[in-house]
């Protein structure tokens, strides 16, 4: 897994590198739709499970800081042998969605969702005009 994580290194490095000059522009979100669980499996690896990580970066993020709980390790905190989440990804995304796309519609993009309090993952304002302003007419 160390060696995925350097290439997963390498290529936001190499992201940075080529995009330096509008990077300031630029929010970039990673995670998995997965995350693991905490044993290993025969193979050395770990199996799907619960609770995961998501990496920010770009020019509008709070970096340097780890956002949310970490419950440990320890048997108590686990769900069912997994990491609990303890954030929904929906959280960070809709502060994503508002702040740096200017995109107050949270309940168009994440229906169903009752929205969390934003954690201060990225810098930005909320937005009272939107996206919608700036989209052409199609009076036709």
């Amino acid at each position: 897994m160390a060696s995925l994580l350097q290439e997963l290194a390498a290529g936001l490095d190499a992201c940075y590198t080529d995009l330096q000059d509008a990077f300031h522009r630029i929010t970039v979100v990673t995670m998995s739709e997965f995350g693991r669980r905490v044993k290993e499996n025969a193979s050395q690896g770990a199996d799907h499970g619960h609770g995961n990580v998501m990496f920010l970066m770009g020019g509008g993020v709070n970096g340097g800081k780890v956002f949310g709980d970490w419950p440990g390790l320890k048997e108590e905190n686990l769900d069912r042998g997994d990491p609990a989440v303890t954030t929904d990804y929906r959280t960070i995304l809709s502060e994503i969605v508002e702040k740096r796309l200017l995109n107050p519609h949270l309940d168009e993009v994440f229906p169903n969702f009752p929205q969390a309090s934003f954690l201060g993952v990225v810098q930005g304002r909320t937005s009272t005009i939107g996206y919608r302003h700036f989209l052409p007419r199609m009076d036709y």
